[in-house]
């Protein structure tokens, strides 16, 4: 049997041919793969952001750095129509510490980052309304740095810690997705949850 094209014009009624040249000089891709980069870049933004809440807790917990300290904090609340105001002020204070603490590390880190964001989201829902930019009228009340923690919070819940974290090799940081997923859904109802029934 000949082994001559089927057709004098290459590429024409020799569809065997046209599809062994075509896969021939497809350019040849790199896989996509982790990167150090990637890496160094999480571990920056679990310390800025796990780090200003940990500040947060010590201001609350031990009232330093101009911190309300819990009796402060606990008033605070009360001003904002919560029951149970010295009881949610230590879980707030101690949240912030250990999860901000545990996100720095890298530690559980979906369930630690999705606790930062049901704070924020009951500081979002809580200052809603008195503006977004920190320099307007609104100045503190505004909701402007409480989004930005909560959505850094959200996307380090799906990222995971990275390589360089305690958390290295864990299943959730092997498979970042599903157990974001699942941590997201905890943190989103926690927040809500306390919203809804700690408050008169």
């Amino acid at each position: 049997m000949s082994e001559q094209p089927n057709s004098v014009f290459p590429g024409f009624g020799d569809t065997e041919t046209a599809k062994n040249r075509s896969s021939d000089t497809r350019p040849i891709r790199r896989p996509l793969a982790w990167n150090g980069g990637t890496d160094v870049g999480l571990l920056l933004l679990r310390f800025g952001i796990g780090g200003t809440f940990v500040a947060h807790g010590m201001q609350k917990v031990f009232g330093l750095w101009g911190g309300p300290g819990i009796p402060g904090f606990a008033a605070y609340l009360d001003t904002l129509g919560f029951t149970q105001t010295t009881t949610l002020a230590w879980v707030t204070g101690i949240t912030e510490l250990v999860a901000g603490g545990f996100v720095v590390l890298g530690v559980v880190t979906p369930l630690a980052a999705a606790g930062l964001l049901a704070l924020m989201i009951n500081a979002v829902l809580l200052k809603y309304g008195n503006g977004f930019f920190v320099a307007s009228p609104a100045g503190a009340n505004a909701i402007e740095l409480d989004v930005v923690l909560g959505l850094a919070a959200a996307a380090i819940v799906f990222t995971g810690p990275g390589h360089i974290a305690l958390d290295n090799r864990r299943p959730w940081h092997r498979r970042p997705g599903p157990w974001g997923v699942l941590a997201l859904i905890v943190g989103v109802t926690a927040g809500v949850l306390v919203f809804v029934l700690l408050r008169r």
